[in-house]
């Protein structure tokens, strides 16, 4: 089935964590997967815990497969010198779903805000390349009822399609639960209704 327009997105592979050192000032950066703000909350709090004693605690991040949601915090450092080049790393890697957290110990020297950004930034980009990138799929969920007879016309259906079968239960019936690639969705749910007569509902 052809693309119409772009339905995929990038997650990090995997959670990574690198340091580096600028003029005495230590940086510590941390990359974790997140699908929501409570879970920014969580691996926030536990950092804080892990570096009660650190200058700061600067983070970013991005939620949503279509970046809804977007965030830069400083923690302190002067504005825009902390969050904002962490959330620009995140950008040109074109992630989502990804919180970078940068913990500072200061070194004693005064690195001024281009030498903050630079720092902050060169942190996040460092982790968030160890992190590496995995492309993820959006898709769209449909649930499918038919006679028991009529169940092979659901595979028949879904066999042209970017699909997962995310449940299947035989009760009064077929019911299937299915995962369609969204830049098909609509050309599914036509060829449910109009080629194969089945009873389709988008969740």
């Amino acid at each position: 089935m052809s693309s119409l327009f772009s339905d995929t997105y990038n997650e990090i592979k995997q959670e990574a964590d690198s340091a580096l050192r600028e003029k005495g000032s230590k940086f510590l950066a941390y990359s974790f997967l997140v699908k929501s703000e409570l879970e920014v909350k969580q691996h926030l709090h536990a950092v804080k815990s892990k570096f009660p004693d650190a200058t700061h605690h600067c983070y970013a991040y991005i939620i949503g497969e279509g970046h809804e949601a977007q965030r830069a915090n400083d923690d302190g450092e002067p504005s825009n010198s902390a969050g904002r080049p962490i959330l620009r790393a995140i950008i040109s890697a074109e992630l989502t779903n990804v919180l970078v957290i940068v913990v500072r110990y200061f070194g004693g020297t005064m690195l001024g805000i281009p030498g903050l950004i630079q720092a902050y930034g060169d942190a996040a980009k460092s982790v968030l390349l160890l992190s590496e990138k995995v492309q993820k799929i959006q898709e769209d969920l449909f649930a499918i009822n038919a006679n028991f007879e009529h169940e092979q016309l659901i595979h028949q259906l879904l066999k042209p399609f970017d699909h997962r079968v995310v449940n299947r239960e035989y009760i009064d019936g077929v019911f299937y639960k299915v995962a369609v690639r969204r830049n098909q969705a609509m050309q599914f749910l036509s060829m449910a209704e109009e080629v194969y007569l089945l009873q389709v509902k988008s969740f």
